[in-house]
Formats: structure tokens, sequence, C-alpha cells
């Protein structure tokens, strides 16, 4: 998703309105919304975060999901599904795995309702934006309160990951309310790769191959999709030369018929690289209407941007109904004539 590069747009017009305003009105206008870099925090707070982190990473690596449920806030608690599902599929390698803790972060949101778009400010920014140690971490729908974001880096002998928590302070205690692991490697590749995948794609004219390795290696920066920094915000400028006039996708014809398209992404499996299709269906329980309709949108994608037959292993397409329930079906390239 194209989410931390249009943060930094964001930044870069508050930060011209803030200079217009001046500096007056400057507490008044950020004050809902503070971070504290590791810099900042005191030595107490800073041992808090990184020790619970730690703490409730053991319990991960022990596959013990019951204990971490119960040091979860309720709202995630009471749908730990996702949670107990990722933590069992990574389980093997976290208990191989040697680990180390970045520097913590402590964000403050005031208020008597959540906010909508918080977003945090975090570390020195100068009139152009961000520094080499900035931060931008940007979480929707945030309730009030103190929160922790603690990454821990993991290193196993088949794959290394980025282990982020979110933590609440309720009490003296902090509580889990968000677990996200990133692998730093796709299908064997870091950022690096991607991104000068992507510029020999923009090189060679197949922009749509370049935009989505952009979004891949982009992603591959940092720990979460939410947070951007110096480095992903020059990406996201230098990608915008690549961006296709077609993107984001609307409509494909295919044998008359059209698909209204919603949504297109690179997603990894396993060693494959996919590319997924998002698009509008009335009915998905359907599922042989529903897989007839897929099958079209492969096709039809595929013969429509051929240069994705280079850059991907397959396509997924998914049937979604306006409920938001989907049903997808995957073509690996070399099936699609």
């Amino acid at each position: 998703m194209d989410y931390s590069g249009k943060q930094s747009s964001q930044f870069r017009l508050r930060f011209l309105c803030l200079a217009l305003l001046g500096a007056a009105f400057l507490p008044h206008l950020l004050h809902a919304q503070t971070c504290l870099t590791a810099d900042d925090l005191d030595q107490a707070t800073k041992t808090a975060l990184t020790n619970t982190a730690n703490s409730f990473f053991s319990m991960a690596a022990k596959g013990d999901a019951a204990s971490l449920q119960q040091n979860t806030i309720a709202s995630l608690a009471g749908n730990f599904n996702g949670v107990a599902a990722s933590i069992k599929a990574h389980q093997q390698d976290f208990a191989s795995a040697q680990v180390s803790v970045r520097p913590p972060f402590e964000l403050t949101a005031t208020g008597t309702a959540p906010l909508p778009h918080a977003e945090f400010l975090c570390g020195v920014f100068n009139s152009t934006g961000q520094t080499a140690n900035s931060r931008i971490i940007s979480i929707p729908n945030l309730p009030p309160g103190t929160y922790g974001l603690v990454t821990l880096d993991v290193t196993a002998p088949k794959e290394s990951d980025m282990v982020t928590f979110i933590l609440r302070q309720e009490g003296t205690a902090w509580k889990m309310g968000g677990f996200f692991v990133k692998e730093k490697e796709i299908t064997g590749h870091d950022a690096d790769w991607f991104l000068q995948k992507a510029r020999d794609f923009k090189s060679k004219g197949q922009t749509h191959d370049a935009w989505f390795y952009f979004i891949e290696g982009r992603s591959l920066m940092v720990p979460v999709d939410f947070m951007s920094t110096q480095a992903t915000d020059k990406v996201y400028t230098e990608m915008q030369s690549a961006r296709p006039a077609d993107l984001p996708p609307s409509d494909l014809v295919v044998d008359g018929k059209t698909y209204k398209l919603t949504a297109m992404f690179p997603f990894a499996v396993g060693n494959d690289l996919d590319l997924i299709v998002r698009f509008e269906f009335p009915d998905v329980s359907n599922t042989p209407q529903a897989f007839q309709a897929n099958m079209a949108v492969i096709k039809g994608l595929v013969q429509k941007y051929p240069e994705l037959r280079q850059a991907f292993n397959g396509v997924v397409a998914r049937a979604t109904e306006p409920s938001g329930k989907d049903y997808g079906s995957l073509l690996p390239m070399s099936e699609i004539k």
C-alpha cells in the first residue's frame, strides 16, 4: 500500500503551514501527538519497554500464545487468532534465533476520542523534511494513550525477521497492542536488490514492473509499513517517475465484459513473488462463477501487460463482494496462455 510516501507529502505540507503560522502556534497544533525517541526517554522507561518486548518475544519463541494473550490489551485479546497464527508460523525460527533490540519509541496521543490519523514525528526534522535519524509513525484510529514501539532484529538459520511490538501503557504495566513480523528478505532478496531491479525495469520502459518492485523494496526498508524514514521518502520521490498512468487500476475489459479492479500489489509466498489483483464481484458464494471471473481477470491482465511475465511467478485474482468477503485463485505464469 502506498502509505508512508503519502505521509511524507502530508509532512511537507504541514511543515510549510507551521512555518507560515509561526512558532507561537506550534505547541497547540501538535499537542495531540508526541513522540520521544530513545535519546529522549528516561532510563527506567527505556528499560521497561525493551524488557517487555524481550519478554513477549520469549513467549512467542516458546509458542506460548496463551501467556501472550493474557498480556494483551482487551481489544486485541478478543480477536487474537491472527497473532496466534503468526506465532505458530514463526515459532520454530524464533526458538533458534539471535535477537537484538532497536532503540524504542514512546508515543503519546491525547484527547477524548480515537484519532482518525495519528501521526508522530520522531527525532529531528529540518526545512526539507526528515533527517537521517528521524521517523514518521502513522497509526489510524488510535485511541488516546501512551504507547511504545519496539522492534527486534531476529536472526535465525533459515530467515531473518524484524519483529515489532506496539505496547500500550495500562497503569504501571505495558500490554501488547500490536504484533508485526516482517522478513528482511523476500524470495531470498533484500530491499537493495528489489530497488535495483525496479531501476532496471524502469530503464527498459517496463513501468508496471518497476512500480511494483519499488513498492516491495521500499517496504523492506522499514519494520512496519506505517513507518517512513528519510530513505523511504527518497525512494518514494524516485518511484513517482515510474508510476504508470493507469494505476491505481480501474477497468479491465475481457471478452467484452468489464471488471472493476480495485487493488494490485506484490505478495511473496515462499520463494515465489506473485501479483495480487482484487476486483469487484457481486457474490463470491457462487464459487464456479467467481473462479471463472478470476481466470478471466488473470489472463486479461497479463495480456494487457505482458511485461508482468518477467517480474512475477504468478497472478492471484481475488473476486471481492461489497461485504469484503473474497474468493481467490492462483495461476502460475507458465500456465497463462
